[in-house]
């Protein structure tokens, strides 16, 4: 995947100026922010759910590398292989092995971002293996060559129009006369064309959204049952995830479940949630030969004991994303890697550097929806901070923003200087206050006027107020 972070202010103009798209991002508010206030408020107990799910995670982490080994143990024990990733070539290269080892020609794949992370299908069909989305939302962006715009929906930036035309151009061998007017046509046609791939898959990927080390199972969740099918059908079953996913016991997993599914898509739970341990044992009626682990750090041990480390926790619910005002405008490719919002905002840079990604810890209003919807409570505008603060001593942001903090930071370490210069600045705006009081454009602040007018500012400023107050007038 082309990495275009480094443009995402080209890219943020371009997805408001799109009007397909802006049509399509109004699906994110009615599709998900009512949907999760109503299962939340339906849990009394939801915040003291948020807090046990913290401390598990919390716990795990602290303890990394105990689990890891447990977890290896057990997949061991029943029947399985794990194999460790350093980096994401490192994973692709493991998956290649074991694809061509079995002398596959198809793999069908469920929905899995770190997948999306180590480009893992580009590397498979460069090798001469057929890659199957299955997952309904990614194998609508797969069909138009996309990647997904939002963690949980891949195709929430595309209308039932887009859908159906894709449809038509892909599916060319059905009747052209058939009738696609429904959403209900779209799935039945896709769950037919898939239905024949999943039987004739050689090995299925799947992530996880949890490992567990007490039983060495991962787990996955799903609407669709696409990745059961991925599971149970081909004779290998390969399970891609980041070591961060572990989490001690079967117990500590059903306890994030609780708010796993409330804080995606406003279910109690999802769907699906299915348990994978091992190979297919002696008289089970289905099930792969042979069951794999990728496990990848890919820069995941390097957050530990860093100001970063709180965004292990994430759970990849997109409740941060879903209540965020910059994605609902912008959607999720402006963002120009594989995870959007807030908290691509925080893990972006910290996978492919803040030198690449560093625009995207800016953009935020800081209005704090994210840490409030968070499920694991992670402190995500405190950490896009602590990004700005590393872009800024790296000499990473312009030079005119550098000097304009420069000379701010001069006025405010002197309080009578500051006073007396936004003083004079309040007065001077009063007094060229234009007709309708609000500015069209002015000096050193055309970043603001160039897309919107500046209110021209009333009577004194803050701190004159403010030291009346203090003296009882």
């Amino acid at each position: 995947m082309d990495i275009t972070s480094p443009s995402f202010k080209e890219n943020a103009t371009r997805a408001i100026g799109d009007k397909s798209l802006q049509k399509a991002l109004g699906n994110v508010e009615r599709g998900f922010i009512y949907k999760r206030a109503k299962a939340v408020a339906a849990v009394p107990a939801f915040e003291t759910l948020r807090d046990a799910a913290r401390d598990i995670k919390n716990h795990t982490l602290a303890h990394l590398d105990l689990y890891l080994e447990a977890y290896a143990d057990k997949v061991a024990a029943t029947g399985g292989h794990v194999h460790f990733a350093e980096t994401a070539a490192d994973a692709r290269d493991i998956v290649l092995d074991i694809c061509r080892r079995v002398e596959a020609k198809t793999v069908t794949k469920g929905k899995s971002m770190i997948t999306e992370e180590i480009a893992l299908n580009d590397h498979l069909e460069k090798n001469g293996i057929t890659t199957v989305e299955t997952d309904l939302g990614e194998y609508i962006i797969q069909l138009r060559g996309e990647h997904p715009s939002h963690i949980i929906a891949p195709a929430v930036h595309l209308n039932k129009e887009q859908i159906e035309a894709d449809f038509r151009r892909v599916h060319d061998k059905l009747p052209p006369e058939r009738n696609l007017d429904e959403p209900v046509a779209l799935l039945g046609e896709a769950r037919a064309v898939l239905r024949e791939r999943f039987l004739a898959a050689d090995v299925g990927i799947t992530g996880a959204n949890f490992l567990v080390a007490e039983t060495g199972t991962s787990i996955i969740v799903t609407n669709e049952g696409n990745g059961d099918l991925t599971q149970i059908l081909p004779r290998v079953h390969i399970v891609v995830a980041s070591i961060e996913k572990v989490v001690p016991t079967l117990e500590d997993a059903s306890a994030i479940l609780r708010v796993l599914a409330r804080s995606a898509t406003g279910q109690e739970m999802s769907v699906y949630t299915t348990l994978s341990t091992g190979a297919k044992r002696s008289g089970d009626p289905d099930g792969p030969d042979e069951y794999h682990v990728v496990l990848l750090d890919n820069g995941r041990s390097a957050m530990l004991g860093t100001p970063f480390e709180d965004m292990l926790r994430c759970i990849r619910c997109g409740a941060c994303m879903n209540h965020c005002p910059v994605y609902q405008v912008v959607g999720g490719h402006a963002y120009g890697w594989v995870y959007p919002g807030p908290m691509g905002s925080v893990l972006t840079p910290t996978l492919i550097g803040v030198d690449k990604a560093g625009h995207l810890p800016n953009a935020s209003t800081f209005c704090g929806r994210c840490e409030s919807v968070c499920p694991m409570r992670i402190p995500l505008p405190k950490m896009m901070r602590h990004w700005r603060e590393n872009a800024f001593a790296r000499h990473l942001t312009p030079p005119s923003e550098r000097s304009g903090l420069g000379v701010w930071k001069f006025l405010a370490r002197r309080p009578a200087l500051y006073a007396l210069a936004t003083g004079i600045a309040v007065r001077a705006m009063a007094l060229l206050k234009p007709k309708g009081g609000r500015f069209r454009t002015l000096p050193f602040a055309s970043g603001w006027t160039r897309h919107r007018d500046l209110p021209a500012p009333e009577g004194r400023t803050f701190q004159a107020m403010w030291k009346d107050r203090k003296a009882g007038k």
